[in-house]
């Protein structure tokens, strides 16, 4: 039987998750609600980099990520941002949707699954 470590345990969501040598990241927001949404993806993109060094994997392992947008108005200005940061030849699966978020200033949101 395999185990599951948490990290960061809150009493609504932990923000990492470990099973069988997969990595799952509760919905990333940026902290600095005052940026624009390319400000605001380079704030989220670190924060990632940040929770898979924690428990050593990085942004060349990650799978998947479901990218959540407020207004898909900002989807080149995601984008720009995500392609200074995706490594070339690592780029994972990934789907972006338009979708309220919980706060009206949020503008990107990001759920990840990477390998350990």
């Amino acid at each position: 039987m395999s185990s599951i470590q948490r990290y960061h345990v809150g009493p609504r969501l932990s923000e990492i998750v470990v099973h069988n040598n997969t990595v799952y990241l509760a919905g990333q927001i940026a902290d600095t609600l005052e940026l624009d949404a390319k400000g605001q993806t380079l704030e989220v993109l670190a924060f990632i980099d940040k929770l898979l060094g924690e428990i050593g994997s990085d942004k060349q392992k990650i799978l998947s990520v479901t990218i959540y947008l407020a207004d898909m108005a900002d989807y080149d200005a995601m984008n720009i941002a995500w392609s200074e940061w995706v490594p070339a030849g690592h780029t994972p699966c990934r789907a972006t949707v338009e979708a309220r978020l919980a706060d009206p200033r949020y503008k990107v949101e990001m759920s990840v699954v990477a390998a350990l």
